[in-house]
């Protein structure tokens, strides 16, 4: 049921989100910006009868602390919104692209190597048993296994519901996941079979819960993201490996890692990048193609076997910065 929307056009708030629901989207995250859209027109402009381009134009302003990563996914919903009432004759401004801010300056990414990573997994398959959670020291090798094999971001796979996972299917589904699309992740046999090893002993804990990663302390509800940074940096500090140059390891490198290693064996195998690439920026769920095409470049940084192939072979597909 969608929740009552108090602008003057709220009405169409509603109908664009239940259409959403009608076709299938959970609109979970895009809803959840449009109920904060709501209340900022309710705020400051409480007789605008339409999505004006005065509304607009006031929503695009980034904040001061805020990203231009998540200042573009909160434009995105009420561009939607702005087209879908201009499709049922409610003459509505769509907010244009230029308005974008320039992109933040690009994090480089710490690429694992398999050295760390087979520290970090042995540190996380020895995670201590805590009695007042009883099967995190099962959850923590599973959720960073399926940041790592899968590319998943930390939010997507934190907050997977099993009525989202099929083990006999081998299947996972994200639903809108940062493109606002949902998106099949198929996942490799090896994790299969540990995910069906953790599988009982989650029921056993859990038997109500929705979550593939419950916390005890929230009743089954998921867990926050401060768990998986506490959880990564208790495993990575028990490794005692050296500062490494560049930027701290962060949970979001294993999905560096799955990439950068994934495009690499393609270039090791010779593998025309032109025709894989469109299916690794779709498993990712990346929205542009250009941003899998980033991590072209990560290959003979981090790879001293590729340092002298021929980057030009690859520059157009090569953007100047990363996308996340």
């Amino acid at each position: 049921m969608n929740p009552t929307f108090h602008c003057a056009f709220g009405q169409y708030i509603s109908d664009f989100i239940q259409e959403k629901h009608t076709l299938g989207f959970p609109y979970i995250e895009s809803g959840r910006i449009l109920r904060c859209f709501d209340k900022f027109c309710t705020d400051n402009f409480p007789a605008e009868p339409t999505l004006s381009a005065e509304i607009g134009n006031a929503w695009a302003v980034i904040k001061p602390t805020e990203k231009s990563v998540s200042f573009q996914n909160r434009l995105g919903p009420v561009r939607e919104l702005a087209k879908y009432m201009n499709r049922v004759s409610k003459t509505a401004y769509v907010i244009p692209p230029e308005l974008s801010p320039k992109t933040d300056p690009p994090y480089q990414p710490h690429i694992f190597t398999e050295e760390e990573l087979k520290a970090f997994f042995h540190e996380a398959d020895s995670y201590p048993v805590n009695p007042r959670s009883r099967i995190r020291h099962l959850q923590i090798p599973v959720y960073f296994r399926l940041l790592f094999c899968c590319g998943l971001r930390p939010q997507e796979a934190r907050l997977i519901k099993l009525e989202n996972l099929s083990l006999r299917a081998k299947t996972l589904i994200i639903p809108e996941s940062k493109g606002h699309r949902d998106r099949m992740v198929v996942i490799p046999e090896e994790l299969v079979g540990i995910l069906k090893k953790y599988y009982p002993f989650l029921k056993n804990e859990f038997p109500q819960s929705e979550y593939l990663f419950p916390c005890q302390r929230f009743g089954g509800a998921a867990y926050t993201a401060s768990w998986v940074r506490k959880s990564f940096h208790e495993c990575w500090g028990n490794c005692h490996f050296e500062l490494v140059a560049g930027n701290s390891p962060r949970p979001y490198d294993f999905r560096h890692t799955f990439a950068t290693y994934r495009i690499y064996k393609w270039m090791k195998q010779g593998a025309d990048l032109r025709s894989m690439l469109p299916y690794l920026s779709a498993y990712v769920g990346h929205s542009c193609i250009s941003h899998t095409a980033y991590y072209i470049h990560l290959v003979p940084e981090f790879f001293s076997e590729m340092s002298g192939m021929d980057m030009n072979l690859y520059a157009s597909l090569i953007p100047e910065v990363p996308h996340e």
